[in-house]
């Protein structure tokens, strides 16, 4: 089976480390963004192929399978990690930021599974690797839009794999904790501080520590794996 990977939201933090990685373990990558980057320079790899993509676009999925088709570079692994954030209290959240975050990562989500699923289920092999969040299972003040579509991106997962598993695609979730990236690298220290004395190994993950577990999950080692929620948060929900 060819050893193809589709990771979207690559151009930056868990998506960015997790395309190098597979990279490191012989990967043929093809990596998403919604804007112009050029992942081969990113993670040293002059093979990987950078793409554009829009979630909320069915024709921008619809062309991207078009053209990996016509070059017969379809994926067996799929990692869904595009995703935003529009945050705000429920009682100030406007309707454009609940659709735009619930359109993006959850209808996104089902669009390019959709899409990238019927190869796989011909070839009777695949592996599809969602990355969920810590706000998904225990909820996050300020982040009901995103952790409803985080919480749903479980149900969908498990039901994948029970209708999947017979013709040997497995369906997993990956659910981050804190991970220090340049996001987290912009909150004032205090707060950083106050989720680390939250963690029962008193530190944040790094990207590196969501991406190991996605190549666990697209390996071999994962066989008799499916529909499974792989916490990566430290024991924050311990």
């Amino acid at each position: 089976m060819s050893k193809i990977v589709l990771v979207t939201g690559a151009s930056r933090g868990i998506g960015l480390e997790a395309a190098k990685h597979f990279s490191k373990e012989g990967y043929k990558v093809i990596g998403s963004s919604r804007g112009d980057f050029n992942l081969g320079e990113l993670i040293g790899d002059e093979s990987a192929i950078s793409v554009q993509l829009d979630l909320m676009s069915k024709e921008s999925i619809k062309n991207l399978f078009a053209d990996l088709k016509s070059e017969d570079l379809l994926p067996s692994v799929l990692v869904n990690n595009a995703g935003i954030t529009k945050d705000q209290l429920f009682l100030r959240m406007k309707d454009e930021d609940w659709d735009d975050v619930i359109e993006t990562n959850l209808n996104g989500l089902f669009r390019v599974t959709k899409a990238f699923i019927k190869p796989m289920v011909k070839n009777k092999f695949g592996r599809v690797i969602n990355i969920s969040s810590v706000a998904g299972l225990m909820g996050n003040s300020g982040q009901v839009n995103y952790s409803s579509s985080k919480s749903a991106m479980v149900g969908f997962s498990r039901s994948l794999a029970k209708e999947l598993g017979s013709r040997n695609i497995t369906s997993n979730v990956v659910a981050p904790g804190f991970i220090e990236t340049e996001m987290t690298e912009k909150l004032p220290e205090d707060v950083v501080q106050g989720w680390r004395d939250g963690i029962p190994l008193k530190r944040g993950g790094k990207p590196y520590d969501v991406a190991n577990a996605c190549v666990f999950l697209a390996s071999d080692l994962s066989n008799y794996i499916t529909g499974q929620v792989l916490h990566v948060d430290g024991g924050m929900l311990t």
